[in-house]
């Protein structure tokens, strides 16, 4: 493999993130440079970070765009690589990264494939695949969205694609999955209010049936068996507890 020309951050935010760290920071031992910054863990997350031997720095929570540009203006180096600690940087991806950062001259940023695992098994149909991000950018040309959910990095340039995909271990258990969308879905429900959107019936009734019958049915998520049916419900729920959540919200605002 070339060396680098571009050196590499790879930068993580965490918060109580033991169990899923370790596997995230092997996956991109290669790095130049590895940050973490949690958010005040409570576990051993950044004693791990220490022992594997990156930086750790400590920043309050401001939502997943803002904490998320904090980290990567901290790094040292202008290409930077985020990911989440449940996240881990296939063989075939590390590979395609470390190609591409060894040219010359090199796009704004890159995107990649995501590989998603519920209850260890990866889902290869459905909503859930390929499912392709940007990722790895030039910090001098893309930045994070400021919003509290669904952050992206904006671009200000060209972007590829790179060979590989980021294996994202979502949800080892039913229980840990109903946690994330309960979670998740009051900040939606939150983000569509301050939106202005109105919200009504044929939202929570017919938005989450069609996303289950697209998900499940149309784009085969029944070809991953159990797994692709628990995502497939997962969708559906999402989708209901948002607009349900948004409705109870404007109730409370008197919309």
């Amino acid at each position: 493999m070339p060396a680098m020309r571009q050196p590499l951050s790879v930068v993580i935010i965490t918060l109580n993130e033991e169990a899923n760290l370790p596997a995230c920071l092997e996956s991109v031992h290669w790095a130049n440079e590895i940050l973490v910054v949690d958010s005040g863990s409570t576990d051993r997350t950044c004693e791990i970070a220490r022992a594997f031997g990156a930086r750790v720095l400590e920043h309050a929570w401001e939502g997943f765009g803002a904490q998320k540009q904090f980290a990567s203006d901290q790094a040292r180096h202008d290409w930077v690589l985020n990911l989440d600690a449940d996240e881990r940087v296939s063989g075939r991806l590390a590979d395609s990264i470390q190609r591409a950062l060894a040219v010359d001259h090199q796009p704004a940023a890159y995107r990649c494939n995501f590989l998603h695992y519920i209850m260890g098994h990866p889902l290869r149909h459905g909503e859930a695949w390929p499912d392709p991000h940007v990722r790895l950018y030039d910090r001098r040309r893309a930045h994070w969205s400021r919003r509290q959910i669904h952050e992206h990095v904006v671009v200000d340039g060209p972007v590829e694609t790179l060979d590989g995909w980021i294996e994202h271990h979502t949800a080892a258990s039913i229980a840990e999955i109903f946690d994330k969308i309960n979670r998740y879905t009051d900040l939606q429900a939150a983000e569509i209010t301050r939106a202005g959107k109105r919200v009504g019936l044929r939202h929570v009734l017919f938005n989450p049936a069609w996303r289950f019958v697209r998900n499940y049915l149309l784009r085969l998520g029944v070809l991953d068996g159990v797994p692709g049916l628990v995502h497939a419900a997962q969708a559906a729920m999402t989708s209901f507890l948002k607009y349900a959540k948004a409705i109870e919200l404007q109730g409370r605002d008197g919309r």
